[in-house]
Order: C-alpha cells, then structure tokens, then sequence
C-alpha cells in the first residue's frame, strides 16, 4: 500500500509540474503575442489618428501641387522632354532615398525616418522656389521630396503601413487601410481643388501666373514642417521592438524569409507603377490643357472629383475584398477602370473625355489598400519595413522612367492630341492585372485561410 501510495504521490507531482510547465509555456506565448500586438493604452490609440492626420496633410500637399507642378516648370521655360526628364529624375532620386530609409527603418527608428521625410519634402518645395535653374531643380528633386503627382513618395506610406500593421490585429487590418486611402484621396482631391482655384484666383487679382505657382509651392514647403511636428509626436508604440529588428537586418535589404514573395510582387508592382509613371496628375493636367484648352481652376475640379470617387471606391474595396479576397478584388476591379483609360484620349469632347475620366475612378482605387494589406499579410510582422519599402521601391523606379517617355510622346504635336500615354498605360496595365492573378491567386493571406 505504501508503494501504491508513493506511486500515486510521484504521478500527482508529475502532472502538477507538467501543469506549471504549460501555465509557463502560455504564458510565454501570451507574451509574445503582446509583443508582436502591442497593449492598446490611450497612446497607443492616438498614434492611429495621429498617421491618419499626417496621411491627409501631405496627401493635400500632393494634390494641391501637382495641377500646378507641369505648368510652372513650363514658365520657367522647359520644354516637353525636359520636364518628362526632371519627373523622371524625381522619381528616380525618391527610390534610392526611399529605399535606404524604409529597409533600415525598424533599426534605426520609424519616427526618425519619419522626421527625415518631412525635412526633405520642406527642402524640395524650397529648393523649387528658390532657382530657376534647371540643374538646380534637378538636384532639389533628386534629393528632396516633391510629388509630380497625387500619389504618395518618399518613406512616409511604407513607414506608416507597417506602423498600422503593428498597431492592428489582422482582421482589421484591411479595413483600416481602406479608411487610410479613403483619407488621403479625399485630401488629395481638396488639394487639388483648393491649388487650381488658388492659382486662379491669384491671377485673377493682378499676380502674374508665375508667381501664383511660386505662391503654391511655399504652401507646399510649410506642409513639410507641419508633418515634422506631427511625426516626433508619435509613440514608441509604433517601433518595432528591438530583438525583432536584428533579424530582419541580416537578410538582403531587410528581408529574410519574406524575400521570395516581396521580390515576385516588386516585379509586377513595377511593371504597374511603370504604366501609372506614364499618366502622372500634372502630365494629365498638362494634356487636359493643351487637347481642351482647360484652365486651371476646372483643372482642379477635375481631379478634385476623380479624386472624391477613387476614395470612395477604397472604401468599398475593404467590403469586396472581405467576400471575394483580396487577390480577387485587385484584379477584377482593375481591369475595367483600365479599358476606361484606354477609352478617355478617344472621346471628340471635353465633357465625354473628363467623364469616362472621373468615371474611371470610381473602380480604378480599388486595387490600392487590397495591395497595401496583401502585402502586409504575406510577411513576417518583423520584415514589414523593408517589405513595405522594397515594394514601394520597385515601384518608384517603375514610375521614374515613364514621364520621360510620356515628356517625348507629348513633344510629338499628333500624338499629344491622340493621348498616346493614355492608350500606353491602359494596355501594360491589364497585362499586369492579368499576371498579378496567374502568380498569386493561390498565395492566400491568414484571415482567408
């Protein structure tokens, strides 16, 4: 009996220290879990509205530039090609910024890289105020951050989608990007509104067209400082913590075991930021004006209305993508706002040509926060940064080379008028939908597994 006892004693002591090992083992897990989610205090929940607020004021610094942007580089006296030249440069001095700020932003800090963006978006908008001389606008461009057109450059969305990830369980994640682009199309289309309108009033009340640019680009400037302040008020909820951030460090530009799926999507996201280099807002603006003759304060309409449609459409995206998936939804949505493209430089009137237009983007946006979530969801929490900049990277450089091509294809009187950018970009577009579905359509997310 004494035996039977010990034994029974030994197996109770067993299970119990079996039992402490997997309180300890989940609680371990618990912790980690925390790590990768961070604990939602009153800090951590204004850093959301916080990128929210930075997002939409450079998205109006964009916008509010880029109608304007053709034009005054065309007072300054350069021709078609060289301003092609000059956006291509932009772009191209963008990508190798951006890419040493995004895949080395989880070491050194994603608020210092922050900060550092909104000081070069200031010293561009300065730099373009202050010299005439092409060399010197070259070189502003390269170095700094200026927007040819609507869309976001420099390190800010790369930095600021992988801090959302952070913040946001997966679920969410989605949906969250959604509001985000919903948010900065519609302070793009104000911006474009309010810069078109403002350029037009200033000359309508004795400024002669020049200096009511200029007058555009100081603005454009000061909203750099703004988001300086804003950025060093952030969190260190936001950064990634520091034992995860090595890791990614080791592998090539910040990746390791994400590398594969990031450099297949670069591949394809260039090809497509390629097709969209060649239709940038202000070389648009510029072909609205010279095939209508369309002034700049209904050039701001324009966009501002294109603009409302595609942040709307951002919005709805988040929906379809919750009952068809978010590869699906990217496609599917893509290929018609493109046949619609390709339809606008076709159309014989200014009313026909600026509604299929706007139409367009009521479906054409929808693709952006599918892209932005997929690509958060297929890497690795600690690789999102480098994932994030690598992407946007390819990106940058698919983008620089096109508005040279776009600034010759203009030079040429015929094809201005026949919009061959347009037809271009429409067609290399739909091959980059349809190979974006062959590659990936069966590479799932983890909320569609």
């Amino acid at each position: 009996m004494r035996g039977a006892g010990w034994r029974l004693r030994r197996n109770n002591v067993i299970a119990s220290g079996a039992s402490r090992h997997e309180a300890i083992s989940s609680f371990n897990q618990g912790l980690l879990r925390r790590e990768e989610h961070p604990p939602r205090n009153d800090i951590t929940i204004m850093d959301i509205p916080l990128l929210f607020t930075t997002r939409i004021i450079r998205l109006f610094c964009y916008g509010f530039l880029s109608v304007i942007l053709a034009l005054y580089l065309a007072e300054t006296g350069l021709t078609e090609p060289q301003i092609g030249l000059l956006f291509t440069l932009t772009l191209a001095g963008d990508a190798v910024i951006t890419l040493w700020l995004t895949t080395s932003a989880d070491r050194w800090g994603r608020r210092k890289v922050l900060a550092v963006g909104s000081i070069l978006m200031a010293g561009a908008g300065l730099g373009f105020v202050l010299t005439r001389n092409y060399i010197l606008l070259i070189l502003a461009a390269i170095i700094g951050v200026i927007s040819p057109a609507d869309k976001d450059i420099g390190p800010f969305l790369s930095v600021e989608q992988s801090s959302l990830s952070h913040l946001l369980p997966n679920e969410k994640r989605t949906q969250m990007f959604a509001w985000y682009n919903l948010a900065g199309s519609f302070a793009s289309a104000l911006g474009a509104l309010t810069g078109g309108w403002l350029a037009q009033f200033l000359q309508n009340n004795g400024w002669g067209v020049f200096e009511s640019y200029r007058a555009i680009l100081m603005v454009y400037a000061f909203g750099g400082l703004i988001l300086l302040l804003l950025f060093l008020n952030l969190s260190p909820s936001i950064e990634v913590k520091t034992e995860h951030a090595p890791r990614s460090a080791q592998g090539t530009l910040g990746l390791r075991r994400s590398r594969n799926v990031v450099f297949k999507l670069s591949s394809l996201f260039a090809l497509d930021a390629f097709a969209g280099g060649l239709i940038v807002q202000s070389m648009i603006a510029y072909w609205f004006l010279k095939r209508f003759g369309v002034d700049e304060g209904t050039l701001g309409s324009i966009f501002f209305g294109a603009n409302i449609l595609a942040g709307i459409s951002a919005l709805l995206a988040a929906r379809i993508a919750n009952r068809f998936g978010l590869i699906n939804t990217m496609v599917f949505t893509h290929i018609p706002s493109n046949v619609m493209l390709i339809c606008v430089p076709l159309m014989p009137t200014l009313p026909l040509a600026v509604g299929l237009f706007v139409l367009r983007f009521s479906v054409s946006q929808m693709d952006v926060p599918t892209r932005q979530s997929y690509t958060m969801a297929v890497v690795d929490p600690d690789e999102r940064s480098a994932a994030a900049g690598v992407t946007a990277i390819a990106r940058s450089v698919g983008a620089a080379i096109s508005p040279s091509l776009t600034g010759l294809l203009f030079s040429v009187p015929a094809l201005l008028m026949l919009g061959a950018p347009l037809l271009l970009s429409g067609g290399l577009k739909i091959i980059y939908d349809l190979l974006l579905y062959r590659e990936f359509r069966a590479v799932k997310p983890p909320e569609e597994k």
